[in-house]
This record gives C-alpha cells, sequence and structure tokens, in this order.
C-alpha cells in the first residue's frame, strides 16, 4: 500500500513539474535568475486584427493577440521585458488616414503600446513617413523610451531623444540600444525634417553607446530596425545586422525587424531574432542568469499568434474602440453583425460600371502583373492628369488589388494604393527612361522554351515592378534582364535617347529607385501636396461612374505558351484544384509533365491540397 502512495505522490509531483515546465515557468537553481524577453516589430498599426480594406477581422495576428500572449509570459514569470523594433505607427486606414492626420490628438497606437507595458521601443523608417516633427509628436506620447543611437538631429542628439536605455527588473538590468536603417533619406527625403537629419552606420553607433553603458547591464540587447544582411550598403554593411555584431562582440542578443520575415539563427554565440508583420509572430528570448549576474544560458522561440485569442481588453480602450469604429464607418463598413440588416456607415466615393481587374488565368498568378489593366491605368490616368508630365509609372501593390462594380468605399481605392506616397516630376532624357523600365523588367524570369507560365524573380517585390502610360513598349521575356525592353515609341514615334520628358513618379520610386540606382541625372522639380490615394478619390468624385478602361500600351513578347497543347491546359488545371502549388517564383515546364501528373494525383489520392503560398 505504501509503494502504492509513493508511486502515486511521485507521479503527481512529476506531472506538477512538466506542467510547469511546458507553461514556460521554469525553476531555476539556487542563485540563478531566470529572464524572459519578448520581442515585437513591424505590426504596422495593426491594433485590433482587423483587414480595414476587407473589412474583415483577421485570425492569426495583431496587437491585441500578441497582449494575450504577453500577459499569459508575465503571469508565468517573473522577470519580464518587453521590446519593440519599430514600424508601429504606419499602416493600416486607422493610422495613416486618420491618426497621423492628427498628430497632436491621442494615438491609438501609442495607446496600445503604453497599455502592454512596453520597456523600449527602437524607431523603424515607416515612424519617418509624415516628417521629423510628426514623427516626435506621436513617439512622444509613449510612456517609455523611443530609441535611435544612429539617426541624429542637427545638433547631434538622437533625433528621438535617446540612443539606449537600460531597463530594471527584479534585480536584473537589460541594456537597450536602438538602431535604425540609415536610409531614411533614401524613401522619405525632402519632407519635414528629413533632408537635415545625420544617418550614421548602425554599428559604429552601437559601438559609441556600449561604451557610454560600460558595466552598467547584465544583458545587452540591440534592436536594430534593419534586415540581418545589408539592404542597400552591401560594402560597408551600415544597415546589417550582421556587421553590427562584428563591430560589437559585446552584444548578448541581436533583435532584427524590418524586412517582415522570421529569424531565429544564431551569429556565432549570439541569438538573432526577428519576427513576421502585423503582429503576427512575437521573438521570445529565455536568458538564465547565474548568481553573479553573468549569463549562463540563452535560448530563443518565435512565437506564432495563430493560436492566441484577441484581448478584448485591449479592444476596448477607449481610443483604439473608437478609431477602430471611425475607421470601419470611414472606409464604408456595416454597423450590423446581421447580414439581412446591413447599413452602410461609410462615405461613398463614386461608383464604377464594372470591376477592373480580369481573373487569373492559373490560380495565384496575378494578371494585374501579366497584362495592361484597367487598375494600373487607372492610376496611371490620375497621376498624368495631377502632374500635366509627358509620363508616369505606378506598381500594382497587392497580388488582388482590384475595384468591384457598384459602389466605391475609402477601403477599395485603399485596397488599389495602400500606400501614402506623393507624386514627384522631374526631367529624363529617352535613354534614361529606358533605363529604368529596363530595370523594372527584371521583375520577371526569363522565359525557357516549353514553360506553361510566366513567373517573376523572387528577389524583385512585386510592389516594386512598375508599369508605364504616355509610352507604347514591349518586354521581350526570352532575352536576360537588362536586353528586354522594346519598341519604345512616344506620340506615335520611337522614343530618341536624347529626347526630354517630364516623369512622375512616386516619392518612394524617385528616392528608392530612380536616385539610388542613379537611373536619372535630373532631381526633382516639383512634388504634390496630396497623396496618390488621394488624388484618386478626388477622382472618383468628379468622373463617376467611372468605367473601367485599358489602351494595351503595353505587351510580353518573346514567348510561347503553347497555348493549344493539351498538357498545357490540364496542368494549370492541377494549379487551379491547388493539387499543385501556384508557380509564382519559376515556371512549369512541359518537360516536367510526367513529374507533375504525378505529384497532382498522389495528392488527389491522399485527399490533400497543395501549399498556398504565402502573400506579405
Amino acid at each position: 500500500m505504501k509503494k502504492t502512495v509513493h508511486r502515486v505522490f511521485f507521479a503527481a509531483l512529476a506531472a506538477l513539474f512538466l506542467t510547469l515546465l511546458f507553461s514556460g515557468m521554469v525553476f531555476a537553481e539556487e542563485g540563478e535568475t531566470h529572464v524572459v524577453i519578448l520581442g515585437t516589430s513591424d505590426m504596422h498599426g495593426n491594433i485590433w486584427g482587423y483587414s480595414y480594406a476587407e473589412n474583415v477581422e483577421t485570425d492569426n495576428d495583431g496587437m491585441a493577440r500578441l497582449y494575450t500572449y504577453i500577459s499569459q509570459v508575465r503571469e508565468e514569470n517573473p522577470v519580464v521585458f518587453l521590446v519593440d523594433g519599430g514600424d508601429e505607427i504606419q499602416g493600416t486606414i486607422m493610422t495613416d488616414d486618420i491618426s497621423n492626420k492628427f498628430p497632436d490628438q491621442a494615438h491609438p497606437v501609442m495607446a496600445a503600446m503604453n497599455f502592454m507595458g512596453y520597456d523600449a521601443m527602437t524607431l523603424g523608417n515607416h515612424e519617418f513617413n509624415w516628417g521629423v516633427e510628426t514623427m516626435r509628436k506621436i513617439t512622444g506620447q509613449a510612456a517609455f523610451p523611443v530609441l535611435c543611437a544612429n539617426i541624429l538631429d542637427g545638433d547631434g542628439e538622437p533625433v528621438s531623444g535617446s540612443g539606449w536605455t537600460i531597463v530594471e527588473r527584479g534585480g536584473v538590468r537589460l541594456a537597450v540600444i536602438g538602431v535604425t536603417t540609415p536610409f531614411i533619406p533614401r524613401w522619405d527625403g525632402g519632407k519635414e525634417g528629413i533632408d537635415e537629419l545625420v544617418c550614421e552606420p548602425a554599428d559604429e553607433a552601437v559601438k559609441k553607446a556600449i561604451e557610454e553603458i560600460g558595466d552598467q547591464a547584465d544583458i545587452i540587447l540591440v534592436s536594430a530596425h534593419m534586415g540581418l544582411y545589408s539592404e542597400y550598403d552591401e560594402e560597408n554593411g551600415s544597415d546589417s545586422g550582421e556587421k553590427i555584431l562584428k563591430t560589437n562582440p559585446e552584444t548578448d542578443i541581436l533583435q532584427v525587424a524590418h524586412m517582415h520575415i522570421t529569424v531565429n539563427d544564431r551569429i556565432g554565440d549570439v541569438p538573432v531574432v526577428g519576427v513576421r508583420n502585423a503582429g503576427r509572430e512575437i521573438a521570445r528570448i529565455d536568458v538564465t542568469l547565474d548568481s553573479d549576474r553573468q549569463i549562463r544560458d540563452i535560448s530563443t522561440e518565435i512565437v506564432d499568434m495563430a493560436d492566441y485569442a484577441p484581448s478584448e481588453e485591449l479592444r476596448e480602450l477607449p481610443v483604439v474602440k473608437a478609431l477602430h469604429e471611425q475607421t470601419i464607418a470611414y472606409v464604408g463598413g456595416t454597423d450590423s453583425d446581421d447580414d439581412d440588416d446591413e447599413e452602410e456607415t461609410g462615405s461613398k466615393l463614386g461608383t464604377t460600371t464594372a470591376k477592373f481587374q480580369p481573373e487569373d488565368e492559373i490560380r495565384g498568378l496575378p494578371e494585374g502583373r501579366l497584362q495592361d489593366t484597367a487598375v494600373i491605368d487607372l492610376i496611371l490616368k490620375v497621376q498624368l492628369l495631377a502632374s500635366g508630365a509627358d509620363v508616369t509609372s505606378c506598381a500594382l501593390f497587392r497580388d488582388t488589388g482590384d475595384l468591384p462594380e457598384g459602389e466605391i468605399y475609402y477601403g477599395d481605392i485603399f485596397s488599389i494604393y495602400e500606400f501614402d506616397n506623393t507624386l514627384v516630376t522631374l526631367n529624363v532624357t529617352g535613354r534614361e527612361l529606358k533605363d529604368y523600365m529596363e530595370w523594372s523588367a527584371g521583375y520577371y524570369n526569363q522565359w525557357k522554351p516549353g514553360d506553361i507560365n510566366i513567373s517573376f524573380d523572387p528577389e524583385f517585390p512585386g510592389y516594386r515592378y512598375d508599369m508605364f502610360a504616355g509610352v507604347d513598349y514591349e518586354i521581350n521575356l526570352s532575352k536576360p534582364k537588362g536586353e528586354r525592353i522594346e519598341n519604345v515609341m512616344y506620340k506615335g514615334k520611337p522614343l530618341a535617347d536624347d529626347e526630354i520628358l517630364k516623369l512622375a513618379v512616386s516619392n518612394y520610386r524617385y528616392s528608392s529607385v530612380i536616385k539610388a540606382e542613379q537611373l536619372a541625372e535630373a532631381n526633382r522639380d516639383g512634388e504634390s501636396s496630396n497623396s496618390v490615394r488621394d488624388m484618386i478619390v478626388d477622382y472618383f468624385a468628379e468622373h463617376s461612374p467611372v468605367e473601367p478602361t485599358v489602351d494595351h500600351n503595353w505587351k510580353i513578347t518573346g514567348i510561347d505558351l503553347s497555348w493549344d497543347d493539351p498538357r498545357r491546359e490540364e496542368i494549370i488545371g492541377y494549379i487551379n484544384e491547388k493539387l499543385l502549388p501556384t508557380p509564382y517564383e519559376r515556371s512549369y515546364n512541359l518537360s516536367e509533365y510526367d513529374e507533375l501528373v504525378a505529384e497532382a494525383e498522389a495528392r488527389r489520392a491522399e485527399g490533400t491540397t497543395a501549399e498556398e503560398r504565402v502573400y506579405r
């Protein structure tokens, strides 16, 4: 009987230990301290977990879900720090079109972050989208330090007010150093206060901060709003997390951001973490300190928010709730959950006579990037009218961007032009325009005989692929990059290399491509006071009902997709049935026919489907 009691007792004790272990509560040995550091970034204003453009709740992201997890971790661990890596006040209709236009008023993101109990935040590049003064007014509402050690104002001080901070909790001192990609002027040059900023290499700023911190901290965490590898400065690494670690071996933990990708890695002995955007993930770093406050062990985990319910407590914050409801009304949502009793609460901007995008022939391959469409022609028409330019360009930001038939609301406009870009004009030569067009045509992979579809270079994001109006042209995909643009015509004649044209582009494209890639010598000679999105809104107000029209001024050539080959039709059928993955980043070829059929039929037999492409 005693043996049975003992077995039951020890079994119960083991079960209790396992429960505590897997819930995240791990008992440290005598004299040791267990610390949890939680890292977020690139939440882009997604407090609620809501897509305002589609007027639907999301099911796997948002700050409210993050707070549910954060609260759970705090209940299980006595020493928890919460750090953010930037890009928080921009990204939704709530932030971009309502809150950020009134920076003196309470900002919902700052209110939410204060409520969540952040210990520090690093500025991201998108915090600068409305100029320095607006950034300062909004982030000035934070109840925690906002950091940016390498972006300095005219007085040589961090533009955010601080470059680093030390947070003490449970006797543990955590130093957080914040640095931001130094290419802010590349994207937002010309906006209030941006051109006066001094943008230093991130690794050098971290080195200076570590010298200032000295022996004041037990743990040094660098929160870097940049990728692990350089985005632009490959030679010097001024925007590289990897270079930060090479220059600063004293760094204990590196948080990266900006790239919207999951990172859970080590460079040498230093853990490196990064998360996807919109509050989809959170980084968890568990640190064990010995009795002398020396680091004994560090483990890392990236936690997906798909399994966490949103915090209603956060959603009920007065400023968050009020602005959420105001945004839904603004974009044309409804004030009723009853589908039979919906009442439109948004302001109608105008109407259309039909939808603007053709149906995709192949599931997941956007026709809006394979042919001229009414969506792009509408945006380009608006830009030409607003700027008076000879030629202009724009991108389809979302693969699924479209305008429906019937009444148009703000969310519909946002779906085809989601960024707050202004319009910049400059003079270019015919040669410079062709070079710009060649750069853009690098978006496509080269076509090979037997390919059944056109595909896209995975290293060339779709939002950077521009289409043009004001000229007629062809893109020959049988040729390599740099040799594809052919038969460029301007006003019915071949465009001469020395002809001067007025070009209108977004401020983002001007800075990040035209100037960064040295595609044109001239500087901007004008910039709109309002955004392109607002121009489209004004166009609907003046021209509704708007009819979708396409002028077919460009086309893809040099390909033979074997339209009459029944094998192509069969493969496309498998793709559209989700029995084959969408060939987005490579083309399927008829030489693979037998293997593709076998793969698809195997899935059919198993009752499974191909993995969906992740859209970001």
